[in-house]
């Protein structure tokens, strides 16, 4: 079996050109979804066994696409024919480049195309490093595309609704742009291949055959991205696709070498799901020798694996099978036989950097929330899940709101769990404003032996950042050597929850003088001591709120980055500069610093300022002083 993977912006026309290619020959098998987010549609063409992994589009499914990448022999980019909408395509040409697959670039809805389709080109080109070459123009009558020219073999086709594409003869106005546009192919592809390179020179006639052999090989070298144009919906141009993909793309082998220069790999999770009465699904591809049942991969034996093409029980290389009672497979590893590496960094999910604090709605199913969450996490690689500090109940790590929309529908669904969902509260500190002496004795007389301890400490405020430092400079034995750390240790109890509920942090606190009773003193009671002394200096050293501010990077298409600035200073950010992306060809990265209260909006902020492109990482900084007024209801 063959795999590859279709993907693309939403409303691109992803699902139905997976499923025209499925019906070509009329061999489609059963389609395999995990709803809202991806689906396999398994068929045969030609006498091959065939799988296409269509991926939803919208950034929050973008973490889907890397296992599926990582499974697939080639790609398929399937864009809107539009050049305003090209740099919707952004992310994912450089999905494509980061992971270094082999991969065509589908022109879709050519009906509808107001622009010329080298404008079109063009205006992806500003989101790549790879060439975008074009293999077919197309032909307009009254500038309606009604067919296209195929630049290698020079035939021309009209499209038919429905059917595949008619033979005709090469319109006569049609010659000098056919000529022009091949030329421009011959020239892209003469840069890999010194003959056909000389032929060019010489003004040598090329035959076709000669340039689908150099078209082949520059493809599977991923050395440029061919664009082919058509209309899914209509069934145009789809033959022409998938014969291309049947003759250029590679085969497994090329898929394994990306992932394991070594060849060790077995298999790979592609997709995975929980179905009801079946438990966790994983359709895995093997990627290297036999899969089987009872076979080990991953380090366990497979528990029940059934060939989506009809083997039975066995995979042989490139198959792809459904694997039940695995629970050690997940997504986002290459398994090998005795064990699981990660897959590479291109296949994992962005920062998920949108949380969410959830309880369940109903006491009974606290104990089941944790359960499902970490059931969830094992087939969705962009979920994270961890607990808030704060509240102690579960926080989720997030690609978006449409991502959470999802986890709350699979918990109600799959485990019978309501839950809601809350912001994280901002984890706010406080810290004081001046310094403080203090004298405490602690006196307890309850019959038997007391308590006894006397402190003379001095609270001060140190420079943001520093932390709790703990200091003494008792003389004379008054508070002996093996009491002290009980002093220190009761002054973090203190600081640790502050007069507003908040701990207290950039404060210095030293044990100057102090008494002791031979009997009476014990650590319990300087530890007593050492609280309430640190707790009486704050009441009178006046307190200061601070908020934390993250270091965020932004990372944009270079068309928005201007936008950035009133969107970051809305939020009362400090705007750091911008510069190019390395590696990643039209992007930017936005540098800023901003509250981490304001991340939840910047989160749903940069989507509509982007148009759901861009996305963003976040590192803890520094405290700064906040307003109260911003956190009354925190």
């Amino acid at each position: 079996m063959r795999v590859f993977t279709i993907l693309g912006p939403s409303q691109s026309g992803k699902t139905t050109l997976a499923t025209a290619l499925a019906e070509l020959d009329g061999g489609a098998g059963k389609r395999h979804e995990v709803e809202g987010v991806a689906a396999l549609h398994p068929f045969s063409f030609m006498g091959e066994d065939w799988a296409a992994i269509d991926i939803a589009g919208g950034a929050d499914n973008l973490a889907h696409a890397g296992p599926a990448l990582a499974a697939s022999d080639a790609a398929v980019l399937c864009v809107p024919a539009d050049a305003g909408a090209a740099v919707l395509s952004a992310p994912y040409l450089r999905k494509l480049e980061e992971a270094g697959i082999p991969a065509f670039i589908f022109v879709n809805r050519m009906d509808q195309a107001a622009d010329r389709v080298a404008d079109i080109v063009a205006a992806l080109q500003a989101y790549c490093s790879h060439n975008i070459i074009l293999r077919q123009v197309p032909i307009r009558e009254e500038g309606q595309v009604v067919g296209a020219v195929d630049l290698i073999s020079e035939r021309a086709w009209q499209y038919r609704e429905g059917e595949p594409s008619a033979l005709i003869e090469l319109p006569v106005t049609m010659y000098a742009r056919e000529q022009e546009a091949r030329a421009e192919l011959l020239e892209a592809l003469a840069d890999f291949d010194d003959t056909l390179l000389e032929e060019l020179i010489e003004d040598q006639q090329v035959m076709a055959e000669e340039v689908y052999d150099v078209a082949t090989r520059v493809l599977q070298h991923n050395d440029l991205f061919p664009a082919l144009l058509g209309s899914a919906e209509h069934r145009n141009g789809i033959l022409r696709l998938m014969k291309s993909l049947r003759h250029e793309a590679p085969d497994v082998g090329a898929a394994l070498e990306r992932l394991s220069p070594s060849g060790n790999v077995l298999a790979v999770g592609c997709m995975a799901d929980l179905v009801k009465h079946l438990g966790k699904m994983v359709l895995v591809r093997a990627m290297g020798a036999e899969v089987g049942n009872g076979r080990p991969v991953g380090g366990a034996t497979l528990g029940s694996l059934s060939s989506i093409g009809g083997q039975g029980g066995r995979l042989g290389a490139g198959d792809v099978g459904q694997a039940v009672k695995s629970d050690h497979l997940n997504l986002g590893f290459a398994y090998a036989a005795e064990g699981a590496a990660p897959l590479p960094a291109w296949a994992q999910p962005r920062p998920s950097t949108f949380r969410r604090v959830i309880t369940p709605m109903h006491e009974r199913d606290d104990a089941r929330l944790s359960g499902a969450l970490e059931r969830l996490a094992e087939v969705d690689p962009a979920l994270q899940v961890s607990q808030d500090e704060a509240s102690g109940h579960a926080l989720l790590h997030l690609q978006g709101p449409l991502h959470l929309r999802r986890v709350k529908q699979m918990l109600q669904q799959e485990f019978g769990v309501e839950v809601e969902e809350t912001p994280v509260p901002p984890a706010l500190r406080e810290t004081i404003n001046r310094s403080v002496q203090i004298h405490h004795r602690h006196r307890k007389q309850s019959g038997g032996a007391g308590q006894f301890a006397d402190v003379v400490i001095e609270v001060r405020p140190l420079p943001r950042g520093s932390g709790f430092v703990f200091e003494e400079t008792v003389k004379g034995g008054a508070v002996p050597k093996n009491y002290i750390p009980s002093v220190e240790a009761g002054a973090r109890e203190a600081l640790a929850r502050g007069p507003n509920g908040y701990p207290v942090v950039d404060v210095c606190v030293t044990l100057k003088d102090g008494k002791h009773h031979s009997v009476d003193s014990s650590d319990y009671a300087f530890r007593t001591a050492g609280n309430h002394a640190v707790k009486e200096a704050l009441a009178e050293a006046g307190l200061t709120l601070l908020q934390p501010i993250m270091r965020v990077q932004i990372h944009v298409p270079s068309v928005f980055t201007g936008g950035l600035v009133p969107v970051v200073s809305g939020m009362k950010g400090q705007i750091l500069g911008f510069e190019a992306e390395d590696g990643a060809v039209g992007w930017d990265v936005f540098e800023t610093l901003l509250p981490m209260a304001a991340q939840d909006e910047l989160c749903n902020t940069l989507a509509s300022a982007t148009r759901g492109t861009g996305w963003f990482s976040t590192d803890f900084d520094h405290y700064e002083e906040a307003r109260r007024a911003d956190f009354a209801d925190a």
